[in-house]
């Protein structure tokens, strides 16, 4: 079979979804009753839904999830505190457009990186940039860039994306070097992008997370906690009961 020239025409300009599109009509029998109007809109939806595509899987790719998490998957049937009002609300990403937070606290186990991970991966759906960091790991990384001249370089990685997932933060006091990381961090993200931190340790118990200086504590968690939702989970590990459930 002859490769039609518009064919062609539209892989050159890169415009590979409406080929995509265009070949498929073209084997549509139906195809030939529509108009050219209805034609062009139908290819172009192709392109569309093609690209849109793209850029979640590269903006999914960039953000570096620790769980393969989605919204639609969430069980809001364990016992665990986890508000479905609230939590599908968030899930319009409403809130990293308006720059606002999110806190989300609990035991361990109970899914809150899980949880961060499904909002974020939906982020990504709507087209939102998202970087995902453990705290820990972002702290050592951040310490070895200051020591290999990519600090500013860093920070300004990760002052560009929407949303900023900061996961399993404390219960160890931050030292002074973190103390100041984390500031950089908050300051940079006040008013432009949102956070979404998850930690074991209570809201009301970050101050003395953050450590010993009262100014630095004062200044990131009035950027932090003032107009940020909360979800506190409570309940038993997930993980003991799935693991009751299977040995029963």
């Amino acid at each position: 079979m002859l490769t039609h020239p518009t064919l062609d025409q539209l892989h050159d300009l890169g415009l590979h979804g409406m080929a995509k599109g265009f070949k498929a009509l073209s084997a549509t029998p139906e195809a030939d009753a529509l108009g050219h109007a209805e034609w062009l809109g139908l290819i172009l939806d192709h392109e569309v839904t093609q690209r849109r595509q793209k850029r979640f899987e590269a903006r999914a790719k960039a953000a570096k999830l620790r769980h393969p998490a989605s919204v639609e998957d969430v069980d809001f049937r364990t016992a665990r505190g986890l508000d479905r009002a609230l939590f599908l609300k968030l899930a319009s990403c409403d809130w990293i457009r308006e720059r606002r937070n999110l806190l989300i606290t609990g035991p361990c186990g109970v899914g809150k990186s899980w949880l961060a991970c499904a909002l974020a991966h939906r982020a990504c759906r709507d087209d939102l940039s998202v970087l995902y960091h453990r705290v820990p790991r972002l702290f050592a990384a951040l310490d070895l860039a200051r020591n290999h001249g990519r600090y500013s370089r860093l920070l300004r990685t990760i002052a560009r994306a929407k949303l900023l997932v900061l996961d399993d933060w404390g219960p160890e006091p931050l030292t002074g070097e973190q103390q100041r990381d984390l500031l950089e961090i908050v300051e940079d993200r006040y008013d432009a992008g949102s956070l979404l931190i998850t930690s074991q340790v209570p809201v009301e118990k970050w101050y003395e997370m953050i450590g010993s200086i009262p100014t630095l504590a004062d200044a990131i968690l009035d950027r932090v906690v003032h107009n940020a939702y909360r979800i506190n989970l409570t309940g038993e590990s997930l993980r003991k009961t799935h693991r009751a459930e299977f040995d029963a």
